[in-house]
């Protein structure tokens, strides 16, 4: 790409600073971004240093397309960001960007891509961003070109456009000059020396920088691959099919070049796991549009100390060592090739899987269900009967895992179901100020010795960073167990709390070591009591207790709870003993029916319990006391945690929206969460997850909606598919959990029951 005459090349500075607060490597438009945003929100001290000329990365062969549509919720926000940055950022730095907003409209040829415009569609009520489904009529008005023989409907984005790679970054770069920033080029980092006081050495053939922190923004080379159109002719011919007056146009420039994409196509943003003060802006495969929201974003975080909102899909810790790359590679040839495909509800992906990261039970369960990826691990889904659809059918609709679950809900509600837990994360945490370390992260109270309690870790502005249960095992030490997509994300909140306070713990990942099943249900007491001399009565062993004990003989760490609401425990074991465990649980179980269920029954029966989900319900977007959380903050605990007064504030201020539970009939679609929620006419409110409710045959979701319209009985609408389908709050929880139960039994209240 040639430079624009209108926009010549920056002259690089000559001063040098030896010290800085933050160092950004890489000039591509994603690093000069965070520049200038730093800059401009008054950091000083911000060094750029780029191993040879700024956009000579990926940016300056891109294709420099901005959308405001994306089918992510939190990423519509930095792409919403990052337009908005462009349309005033001509006029802030004296320097043009080639800006254009034309509108793009998505073409459907398939009723199943009409589906997911609407799915789509159902998602774009609550956020900023126009949005419109147009008809073939229309489609053609717009874009006459267009051959109309197989198009069905448009996605149409008024606001969608084209930038100029090179000329944006060079504003953006102007922009950092202006406000302070130094950008150094050519300067190759050549060493990071990570020091004891959280400090780094960068080190560069023109000297070396001492910066309070580093974020790692770099890409390839302005290197291009030899051109082949012949690997894409399909594709191109297709597009001449589309657009027939292509076929009388001459390919003048082939541009064949590099860009980096991470396995599941997202970038990785934020601070890094293990390492202190370094932070990554890495793995973009659409830089320029996210360019500017992701560096909003990351500067916010870094001025603020916590995320301005959620995108934890973005965190960079959502890889592990289990991420080779082999790994890397198949899920990037996948995910390249999927660019365009339907995107389905419950989606999966199937390349570079099983990782090394399997359960002890991967082997003894694969050929009996449908598995899901998460986080590295294999776990069942929903389990498959004789005669049952086997396969993969992913739908906007009820599918083949619709009656399967249905039987998994009845086995756990009448019976007693084992289900594989081992991809929890799991942290030890020991040590003379181990208390003290959990009672300044967690909202609620430290359980005494030989009890479990449900914990949130809050940000300072009072929302949920994390949900954990916290088991305080002996005096002093205490396991963690976080969801398996929280696993590295809550381990380094808690680790870097940690050396900022100068605690003296000992932590330490156990979530590849240890197994964990769950068996639960009405008989699941007396089933595990056939194999341990361990009195698992209700009086001996309460809800919420953890005890180490044997269970056929394999030692354990059993915590009476179960995220199904239903009487149960979750067996901690080694990984290595999974097989053994689960096969006599199995064995000791024929009697009383026992068999197996997946995670999306369990979904559904933690949904009718009411128990909220962090990631959906509760997360850096909500604090606890609008998510319904009030029972699990101590307000009036002694110690200072985190995010305490501003919870104090914000309950002073009062609620502006709340969460509640609702219920609505539908033909053959459940929510899934993100929904928009409709009263009189207009959007107000969302949903933040769903299913069918077994016990009452309706489709069942939590939702946030204005304190006002929160009171059980209130009515509204459910968007699904297009359709506004009758809803309404009821009082929570559908059904009521198995220790309440069990309380209101013996106060004689069996008619509350």
């Amino acid at each position: 790409m040639v430079p624009r005459k209108d926009n010549p090349p920056l002259p690089a500075e000559t001063r040098w600073k030896d010290r800085a607060e933050t160092v950004i490597i890489g000039g591509g438009c994603v690093g000069v971004s965070l520049a200038y945003h730093l800059a401009k929100a008054g950091m000083k001290d911000v060094v750029l240093l780029e191993k040879s000329e700024l956009t000579a990365g990926s940016t300056w062969h891109a294709a420099g397309l901005t959308t405001y549509f994306h089918p992510g919720i939190n990423l519509k926000k930095i792409h919403y960001d990052s337009i908005k940055l462009y349309e005033k950022l001509e006029e802030e730095t004296g320097q043009v960007v080639g800006f254009h907003q034309p509108g793009s409209i998505r073409i459907a040829t398939t009723p199943v891509r009409v589906d997911e415009f609407k799915y789509q569609m159902t998602r774009t009520g609550w956020h900023a961003t126009e949005q419109y489904i147009i008809e073939p009529e229309k489609i053609q008005e717009m874009f006459p070109l267009l051959n109309m023989n197989k198009i069905l409907a448009g996605l149409y984005n008024p606001g969608d456009g084209h930038i100029d790679p090179y000329s944006l970054t060079m504003a953006l770069a102007a922009g950092a000059r202006k406000y302070g920033a130094l950008l150094k080029y050519p300067a190759p980092v050549t060493s990071l020396k990570p020091r004891s006081d959280g400090t780094w050495d960068v080190e560069t053939p023109q000297g070396s920088v001492r910066a309070n922190r580093i974020v790692n923004a770099a890409g390839f080379g302005k290197e291009l691959f030899e051109s082949d159109l012949d690997r894409i002719m399909e594709h191109v011919e297709a597009a001449m099919e589309m657009v027939p007056v292509l076929k009388k146009a001459d390919i003048i420039n082939i541009v064949n070049g590099p860009i980096t994409y991470s396995p599941d196509i997202l970038p990785m943003v934020g601070p890094h796991q293990g390492l202190r003060n370094y932070w990554v802006a890495i793995g973009f495969g659409y830089g320029i549009i996210h360019a500017g929201g992701v560096g909003k974003y990351l500067s916010d975080w870094i001025l603020h100390g916590e995320p301005p909102f959620d995108l934890i899909e973005l965190d960079p810790n959502r890889y592990g060592k289990w991420t080779t790359t082999q790994y890397t590679e198949a899920k990037a040839r996948e995910s390249y090739g999927f660019n365009n495909i339907v995107g389905y509800p419950k989606e999966e992906r199937f390349a570079g899987r099983p990782t090394q990261r399997v359960s002890g039970l991967y082997k003894t369960l694969e050929s009996k269900c449908s598995m899901g990826f998460h986080a590295g691990w294999e776990q069942p889904h929903w389990f498959y009967k004789l005669g049952q659809d086997t396969g993969y059918r992913p739908s906007f609709r009820r599918t083949n895992w619709f009656e399967p679950v249905g039987s998994e809900y009845k086995q756990v509600m009448q019976r007693v179901g084992v289900i594989d837990l081992s991809p929890f994360g799991k942290f030890n945490i020991k040590g003379q100020d181990s208390t003290r370390l959990l009672d300044h992260l967690f909202a609620n109270v430290i359980p005494k010795v030989g009890f479990t309690n449900i914990s949130h870790m809050l940000t300072p502005k009072g929302r949920v960073y994390a949900e954990l249960t916290v088991s305080h095992q002996s005096p002093g030490e205490f396991l963690l167990i976080t969801g398996s997509g929280s696993e590295l994300h809550d381990l380094r909140w808690i680790e870097e709390e940690a050396v900022k306070g100068g605690y003296d713990v000992e932590i330490k990942n156990v979530t590849d070591e240890l197994g964990v099943l769950g068996v639960a249900g009405p008989h699941a007491r007396k089933v595990l009591q056939k194999l341990t001399s361990e009195d698992l009565s209700d009086d001996v062993f309460k809800f919420l207790q953890t005890k180490s004990l044997k269970v056929s003989n394999i030692p354990v760490t059993a915590i009476r709870i179960s995220y199904t609401g239903e009487l149960g425990w979750e067996l901690y074991h080694r990984r290595e003993d999974s097989v053994a465990l689960y096969n006599a649980i199995m064995d000791a179980g024929q009697e009383e029916g026992i068999d197996n269920f997946g995670t999306y029954a369990m979904n559904a029966l933690r949904l009718e319990k009411a128990f909220r989900a962090w990631g959906s319900e509760m997360n850096c977007d909500t604090n606890p006391l609008e998510a319904g959380l009030e029972y699990f903050v101590k307000l009036n605990k002694p110690a200072d945690f985190i995010g305490k007064q501003a919870l104090k504030q914000i309950k002073a201020e009062g609620l502006k929206r709340r969460l509640v539970c609702l219920t609505l009939a539908t033909d053959d679609v459940d929510p899934e969460g993100n929904e928009s929620i409709w009263h009189k006419g207009k959007v107000v409110g969302n949903t933040t997850s769903g299913s069918y409710s077994y016990s009452i045959q309706k489709s069942l979701a939590f939702a946030y909606v204005p304190v006002e319209l929160s009171k059980v009985g209130q009515q509204v609408e459910v968007e699904l598919l297009g359709k506004h389908y009758p809803a309404i709050i009821i009082q929570e929880p559908l059904v009521l959990t198995e220790p309440t139960r069990n309380r209101l039994q013996k106060k004689g209240g069996k008619d509350k029951i």
